[in-house]
């Protein structure tokens, strides 16, 4: 049977790439290699350590904020196997969703492992071994990335485990090392400590977030500081001996030093991720690759061999899912003879710990390095009434703007709710808005987000409330 588009890889730019192609009326469809649809996002990742991080904070809520609110419950006590159920009917809601809609949608599915066979062909592994070719116009490789390795460590998934096993953890370690503070390591780290974990987190770089925006990075840091978590920053863990019954990580300054050692009861390497470019046939093929392992691709998403295609995690840009998502319905709105296409200038990330962290657009270090002219508006929670009302006070909305024309360049939040407030700096960046028509939109009140609207004023030195 032959086909318009053959999508490999069903997480949220796979899936989401297929669904959009069969609503432009091209005869589609995915190759799976997992049980299930949603990729590393829907089973593993975003989605059940969402679920992770909400549970907790309410366990933590319930026994550190209810009572000042004058509701008595008591000391709450951990159900651990329940919350990890929740956790799993989370996915499962989501990956028979997925399911759903690519049936409704009319989308074929091929579970096994996809290897492309030049333009046009598709080969097709099963579990069992028996394998199916597929003819196609088109292919898009939506294959993800996985969890990058640290020389020295060798991750066992049981005692020394990455993302995928750390949302399944059979019982609360004591002390937790976490290996990386990025994003990854921060939430789940988050979880543990919430939970009674004892969390020391190890970086390689002089703060928390590399990349983020340099005032947000600090605030976040004390604010975890705060809340129990023990950072060594400027350091390397170089090995970690696993023979006795618990582990001893040997940690390094970054620039070399004395060592020291560390004992966990579970490690948790959390130091980036990489394309899944492997097993592919990209070489057989004569797809082109670029430096660190992407697929290489022009601007139309295309590959340098004629109907070959990749999108998501696989080729350059931040590894999001929601960055995945907008690429694959470009590529299938190319395919259809429209004009797909991503603005990569407001592309939003969200650290999902409590207070949550949200960006967009450009940080004051790159405007620096830029040599671009702009003000800043900045607007701490402290003075926000609603935030006032609920306690949640910690952190601040900046927004930076370009000193000639007011155009908003960046948006930086921190604080609760961060994540849904960031939609609306991405909308008014989307459209070209200076700092003034954000002032000028009216905000409901009492919310948060008039946060927004206040350091939007500030830009021009004007806030209200401050």
């Amino acid at each position: 049977m032959a086909y318009d588009l053959i999508v490999i890889g069903t997480g949220p730019g796979g899936y989401v790439c297929a669904i959009r192609a069969a609503q432009l009326g091209l005869k589609t469809a995915v190759v799976e290699k997992r049980a299930t649809f949603g990729g590393t996002c829907l089973n593993v990742g975003c989605i059940p350590s969402k679920a992770l991080l909400h549970a907790s904070e309410l366990f933590e809520e319930a026994g550190h904020k209810f009572e000042k609110m004058g509701i008595k419950v008591g000391t709450p006590k951990l159900d651990l196997p329940t919350m990890l159920k929740f956790k799993d009917e989370a996915v499962d809601g989501n990956v028979k969703g997925v399911d759903f809609l690519l049936k409704k949608n009319k989308v074929d599915a091929f579970f096994g492992t996809g290897r492309i066979l030049g333009t046009g062909k598709v080969e097709v592994k099963g579990a069992d071994g028996k394998t199916q070719t597929l003819e196609t116009k088109s292919i898009v490789i939506a294959t993800g990335s996985s969890v990058s390795q640290l020389k020295g460590i060798d991750i066992d998934e049981k005692r020394i485990v990455s993302s995928d096993s750390a949302i399944a953890l059979d019982k609360v370690p004591e002390r937790l090392l976490v290996v990386g503070a990025g994003v990854i390591g921060l939430e789940l780290g988050s979880v543990w400590r919430r939970l009674g974990s004892k969390v020391t987190v190890v970086e390689f770089v002089d703060g928390v977030l590399p990349g983020m925006d340099g005032e947000v990075r600090k605030q976040a840091q004390r604010l975890f500081e705060k809340q129990g978590m023990v950072f060594k920053l400027s350091s390397k863990v170089t090995g970690v001996d696993a023979s006795g019954k618990t582990l001893k990580a040997r940690v390094e300054p970054a620039k070399g030093g004395a060592a020291e050692t560390i004992e966990a009861d579970v490690v948790l390497v959390a130091v980036g991720r990489v394309p899944n470019t492997q097993g592919l046939g990209l070489e057989e093929a004569g797809v082109k690759k670029d430096e660190r392992g992407r697929v290489a691709v022009d601007k139309h998403y295309a590959t340098n061999v004629a109907g070959i295609y990749a999108i998501g995690d696989v080729i350059a840009g931040p590894m999001l899912a929601h960055k995945a998502e907008d690429e694959g319905v470009a590529v299938a709105e190319i395919l259809a003879g429209q004009a797909g296409h991503v603005n990569y200038d407001v592309i939003p990330g969200v650290v999902y710990t409590m207070p949550e962290i949200a960006s967009v657009g450009k940080t004051e270090e790159e405007l620096k390095q830029a040599g671009v002219a702009y003000n800043t508006g900045k607007f701490p929670f402290t003075a926000n009434g609603r935030a006032k009302a609920n306690q949640t006070t910690d952190g601040f909305v900046k927004i930076l703007a370009d000193a000639k024309t007011d155009r908003v360049l960046g948006v930086h939040i921190i604080g609760v709710d961060a994540g849904n407030m960031i939609a609306e700096a991405a909308i008014a960046m989307e459209f070209s808005a200076s700092a003034e028509d954000i002032a000028r939109t009216c905000h409901a009140h009492p919310t948060l987000p008039e946060a927004v609207k206040e350091a939007a004023f500030a830009v021009a030195k004007r806030a209200i409330h401050m």
